[in-house]
């Protein structure tokens, strides 16, 4: 990485960068796209219903449940959105909205808009990130999360290719889970934290104040949902509700932590100190990526945009595009695309960002190649 604290933008100059009218909301847009998300979703769920329950079909229904899972990933990003205040000046509504499609997806709105806050407000931060913090090799005094050379062993005895299939079986199919239930992958900072469990034994940093009580609610969305997929289960089964809610859904979780993951992971993005960090720093160190204009469409260019999203994310995301655009034109060396294809891409960091290590320059942590201790 050859960008510099001096190459950064503040936000007043990234604000005036892009135009004015990409900071505004419109609500009925807004509602708009998430009208279409939803359209789109009950009718991937209803193709399911004619799918019949045999063996012969499981082909159709692997297709069924990645199609879905692909389509219902719209619905989340919308709801991330009114996690943000991107979607309507109306906050009664967005947040309506947010926790409504968010509880469809077994998600808990007012808890992950507290943790995803605060990985905007520390991104790539060592020790205060909260999503994907790598481990240390060799940790000095103050980082917790080290222990990173013993991944890089169990790398250099496994090989490449099992390591990083390994990771990308942890990762999409696991990782979700494990962050909301346990807070796998978030910075030492916030501990073993719970998602739904805002107390002890739980780690308790990430929810100060009354977000324990918010905690609490999105628990109550929680249980209804969960309750609704039982009396659907005693209805036309377990298993036919397995294929029809729970493999789409396996697939949505992967496709966030896919998002999640490359949007802010390569192996020349590094991890900053405390010293060296600042938010908008952090937010330079997003990657775009080239999603294509399929997914692109169905998810609201939450991949391609992203940048912009992490230095204002109240930018809606009908606007996203035009203000990624400014951002590249005004600060082309501190901006980040990546035009590598997205499986070439998912394997490299798979495969290659093991754990990091402190450089004797820019108080930065980058990620040491394997058999390099």
């Amino acid at each position: 990485m050859r960008v510099e604290k001096s190459d950064i933008p503040t936000k007043a100059q990234v604000r005036q960068a892009i135009p004015a009218h990409c900071f505004k909301r419109n609500t009925a847009k807004s509602m708009m796209y998430a009208a279409i998300s939803v359209a789109q979703s009950a009718a991937c769920l209803w193709a399911g219903t004619l799918i019949p329950m045999k063996a012969a079909f499981a082909p159709l229904w692997l297709a069924y449940a990645a199609v879905t899972g692909t389509v219902w990933t719209g619905m989340w990003v919308v709801a991330h959105e009114c996690g943000h205040k991107a979607f309507s000046d109306n906050l009664k509504l967005q947040d309506a909205v947010g926790y409504f499609l968010h509880t469809l997806l077994l998600v808990p709105y007012f808890s992950w808009q507290r943790s995803h806050a605060v990985h905007h407000a520390h991104t790539n931060h060592i020790t205060k990130g909260e999503t994907h913090v790598p481990f240390v090799v060799h940790g000095r005094e103050g980082i917790e999360n080290g222990g990173g050379e013993h991944d890089l062993e169990k790398a250099e005895k496994l090989g490449k290719r099992a390591w990083g299939t390994l990771q990308l079986v942890f990762h999409l199919v696991f990782g979700w889970p494990a962050y909301l239930l346990w807070g796998a992958t978030g910075g030492p900072k916030y501990g073993t934290s719970n998602h739904f469990v805002p107390v002890k034994p739980f780690n308790t940093n990430l929810w100060p104040a009354s977000w324990p009580l918010k905690v609490w609610r999105s628990d109550l969305g929680i249980g209804a949902m969960l309750g609704v997929l039982g009396l659907v289960a005693s209805k036309i089964g377990g298993a036919r509700l397995a294929m029809l809610y729970g493999a789409p859904y396996l697939f949505t979780n992967a496709w966030l932590v896919l998002y999640t993951w490359l949007q802010h992971t390569d192996v020349d993005v590094p991890h900053l100190t405390n010293d060296e960090f600042s938010y908008m720093r952090g937010a330079f160190l997003t990657v775009d990526r080239p999603y294509g204009r399929v997914f692109d469409w169905l998810h609201h260019k939450i991949g391609s945009t992203h940048v912009a999203h992490h230095i204002d994310c109240t930018i809606p995301h009908y606007h996203a595009r035009e203000a990624t655009d400014a951002i590249a034109k005004a600060f082309p060396k501190a901006y980040l695309y990546d035009p590598t294809p997205i499986h070439t891409a998912l394997w490299r960091v798979a495969s290659n960002c093991i754990a990091v290590k402190l450089q004797p320059f820019g108080g930065r942590y980058t990620w040491v190649p394997v058999g390099s201790q």
